[in-house]
């Protein structure tokens, strides 16, 4: 006898309290084996695959692609424990579905989620939370066919450019490792089908149009952004300076370091290294306010941020224990982030925890910013572009390597005279980056 069970959106960490249905990956019917992704969801922070923790048939689905859904709300049903789709069936919540006995559950582990089966498996639910309606009706009973295991893609940009051109995944043979799915098979297919795309697919966030002009939801990350530089405005009491630097001996130093063989050091990653050794001499700036204790609380180790920008918008991973790290080591670790970045795979755990930002607006052709503090830190250091311009070196005119470098600082952890001495010091080491010997 088939036992109906209910799996809810799990706690997917870090605080979030809820998560966006990007595409659903089985349908009503299907056979799921233990912890085969289910879902798509984004949150506010990383695009993840929720797998299920049960196996057997799904019943029901709840949810369209593009619903906002809080955690704990019923994401999908499956009966397990029996070899045909079962019948309609109301869906067992709450104390029944975890008191229902099946020796088919996973042994991993979901924030919200025990490893000794369902009724293991108790977690407490948001009040306000009301049961969404289900989007498909129950299965009718059906023989199912087993499926050959989940598609092998691993980057959400990829699905979205198969289901923004309704093109179904299982058509396509990938050319990648072990079989995985890579852009250039779908753009092969898509280019070998002409296959249009349907009108009624839409990238999400969806746009509405509206008298007056578009609207576009803020949510996800964009929404994530929203809130907190909203925040970080409001509760901030935020200063800029700035000051220009002579910066071509640091691009000679770096040159010199990539000749001499092994592997390349970024110029984000030396840049890195003076904050941190400015942030060791200035501790004051690796810090954060407790308002309700009314404290500042300086922080023992630099989590440094720094900001990247996607086709899901502005976000910042975290590099961990950047004052610790080497050159190289700090080179490795921003071009991981970054290509996490840029496929959408980026963890909760990698966009939080920053102690102090890195900002190389430069990239985009800029000189100079005025940033918004990423909010509960309490300084950003912006880097501008760095081009020649006529400089007196020595004396003389000259043509030099010229940047410019912001810091925007949180006044309640400093006066004028450290974010200055700070910034002074990272502009010294721009300009001779010899001085960095002295603190080695």
């Amino acid at each position: 006898m088939a036992q109906v069970l209910e799996f809810k959106l799990p706690d997917l960490g870090e605080g979030l309290t809820e998560a966006e249905i990007v595409r659903w990956l089985v349908n009503v019917g299907d056979v799921v084996a233990i912890d085969q992704p289910v879902v798509e969801v984004e949150t506010a922070k990383a695009m993840v695959e929720v797998p299920c923790p049960y196996g057997g048939v799904v019943t029901a689905r709840f949810g369209e692609e593009g619903t906002e859904l809080p955690v704990g709300a019923p994401l999908l049903t499956v009966a397990v424990g029996g070899t045909e789709a079962p019948v309609a069936a109301p869906a067992k919540s709450g104390a029944a579905a975890e008191d229902a006995e099946s020796s088919e559950y996973s042994g991993n582990v979901l924030v919200g989620y025990g490893t000794a089966g369902p009724a293991a498996r108790r977690r407490r639910v948001r009040k306000d939370t009301a049961p969404a309606a289900p989007v498909a009706q129950v299965a009718a009973p059906v023989k199912p066919v087993l499926p050959e295991g989940p598609v092998p893609v691993i980057s959400p940009l990829v699905r979205k450019l198969a289901r923004d051109k309704g093109l179904d995944l299982r058509e396509v043979r990938g050319s990648g490792p072990a079989g995985l799915i890579l852009r250039a098979d779908v753009e092969s297919v898509l280019a070998a089908t002409e296959r249009p795309a349907p009108a009624a697919a839409a990238p999400s966030p969806v746009a509405v149009v509206a008298a007056g002009g578009e609207r576009v939801p803020l949510r996800g990350v964009r929404g994530a952004v929203a809130d907190k530089l909203s925040r970080s405005r409001t509760e901030i009491p935020d200063a800029t300076c700035w000051v220009d630097a002579d910066a071509t001996e640091l691009m000679a130093a770096r040159v010199a370091m990539n000749a001499a063989g092994g592997p390349k050091i970024s110029l984000l990653a030396l840049l890195a290294r003076i904050c941190t050794h400015a942030l060791a001499r200035f501790p004051e700036l690796n810090s954060t306010v407790d308002t309700a204790a009314r404290e500042i609380v300086r922080l023992p180790s630099v989590h440094l941020g720094f900001a990247a920008q996607t086709p899901r918008g502005l976000v910042v991973p975290v590099v961990r224990d950047a004052g610790t790290r080497t050159a190289e080591s700090l080179t490795e670790e921003f071009a991981r982030l970054t290509e996490s970045a840029r496929q959408g795979t980026l963890t909760p755990a990698d966009l939080t925890g920053g102690t102090f930002t890195l900002n190389n607006y430069g990239v985009f052709g800029v000189d100079g910013s005025t940033p918004i503090i990423n909010h509960p830190e309490a300084a950003m250091l912006g880097v501008g572009r760095i081009i020649p311009k006529p400089w007196v070196h020595e004396g003389e005119l000259a043509v030099r390597q010229v940047v410019q470098l912001s810091l925007t600082f949180d006044h309640r952890v400093c006066d004028g005279g450290t974010a200055g001495g700070f910034l002074r010091y990272v502009a010294d080491c721009v300009e001779r980056p010899a001085v960095l010997l002295r603190t080695l």
